[in-house]
């Protein structure tokens, strides 16, 4: 274990849950959103897909031109996390529906040098137990993704303003952690590979890291999607059920649902995944959320307790493997262009996301909230096929 390992890993999922808090900041006040920007509820699900569009165009330019190999990996963190700051709390001004948008997209393109660059320092820093270290990363993620619910709770009666604000803030203290209390990991500077356009080619042509990349891809059709419209079916849900329910308690339970239990989740999984292997745990993890995702709509306008229970194992299994994938890439590829593998397994699994989140409110329209999450399980299942072949190279490693 490399010396002060657990302290840099401190660091870097606090400035991980504190940046990523801009990625959901303005879909949870999208109701204010769209009647200022005088916008259909239909474009809710556009309004939650720019931050995946900008991810995706950052994340091809910076695995295309090999940015997160090529250059300092926590001063690209720190400088990506600070832009993202200051476009997110622009937002506040935003009158109109398309610079607003504009700016959610911007949002995006910084945020793809922050998550697949915390997962790059972080492989850095532990050669070992990395299915662990990340786990714990992603944990950090999955709450400063779920943060803003957290802060609907106490600003619902207030300006929205204040979410966005907050949120903004958090990034620019990621920011300043990165780059003031953040150490480089030992011999960072030795890795730095010079630019090649090869390098995305070397990914492609890797079949054991394509393979986490597929199994990733599966995983990915379910996660945004789930974690965008959870939100909306617990307030149908619970309405339907008593028109009394607190909007707090609601924000709560997503809260507590994508969240805390991812949180767990993630935590959980990479201990496991350390015993049992990459491949196992995110084969079971998969099969778990696929489950969920179909019978979870079954539970519409039922006892609030079972949709919750329901809704927090899915949490927790939905988001238990998501590490385990880049871990997986940057343990099979070539040390020399890990970032560009990490970036490009992001950019495509967040531009899946994109059509998924698009398609729940779609589907929802024709078959109601019953069989809607039932389309998610698509994802795992082709997900379980992906690691089922990984397994393959990851026993012949062992």
């Amino acid at each position: 274990m490399i010396p002060g390992s657990w302290r840099a890993l401190i660091w870097i999922g606090l400035s991980e849950l504190c940046a990523l808090s801009l990625w959901f900041s303005a879909s949870v006040i999208a109701p204010e959103l769209i009647n200022i920007w005088n916008l259909s509820s239909n474009s809710e699900g556009w309004l939650s897909a720019s931050v995946p569009i900008g991810f995706v165009i950052g994340s091809l330019f910076i695995s295309y031109f090999g940015i997160a190999d090529r250059y300092n990996s926590r001063k690209v963190f720190a400088a990506s996390a600070f832009l993202g700051a200051i476009l997110n709390s622009l937002l506040i001004l935003a009158d109109q529906a398309f610079l607003g948008i504009l700016l959610r997209i911007f949002t995006g393109i910084t945020l793809a040098g922050v998550y697949p660059i915390a997962v790059k320092i972080l492989s850095q820093w532990f050669p070992i137990k990395r299915g662990l270290a990340i786990g714990i990363l992603i944990a950090a993620l999955t709450i400063g993704s779920s943060l803003p619910h957290f802060l609907v709770m106490f600003f619902s009666e207030f300006n929205w303003k204040i979410v966005i604000i907050f949120s903004s803030f958090l990034a620019l203290i990621a920011a300043m952690i990165v780059q003031w209390l953040l150490e480089d990991a030992p011999e960072t500077s030795k890795n730095l590979t010079p630019f090649s356009f090869k390098l995305i080619k070397k990914v492609i042509t890797n079949k054991p890291v394509m393979l986490a990349n597929f199994g990733y891809f599966g995983h990915m059709w379910e996660l945004y999607a789930m974690w965008t419209w959870l939100p909306a079916f617990l307030t149908a849900s619970f309405t339907s059920y008593s028109s009394e329910i607190p909007i707090k308690f609601i924000a709560f339970s997503s809260f507590i649902s994508i969240g805390i239990a991812g949180a767990i989740g993630c935590v959980v999984g990479g201990i496991i995944s350390d015993k049992i292997g990459r491949s196992n745990l995110t084969i079971i993890s998969m099969f778990i959320s696929a489950i969920c995702s179909v019978f979870i709509g079954f539970t519409f306008g039922q006892s609030i307790w079972l949709t919750l229970i329901l809704s927090i194992i899915w949490g927790m299994s939905v988001i238990s493997d998501s590490a385990q994938f880049s871990a997986a890439v940057s343990e099979v590829a070539e040390i020399e262009y890990v970032g560009t593998a990490l970036t490009f397994q992001m950019c495509i699994g967040f531009l899946i996301t994109i059509f998924s989140i698009n398609l729940i409110p779609i589907i929802q329209s024709f078959v109601g909230w019953g069989w809607v999450f039932s389309l998610l399980a698509i994802g795992p299942i082709l997900g379980i096929v992906s690691m089922v072949k990984y397994k393959n190279f990851e026993l012949d490693k062992a």
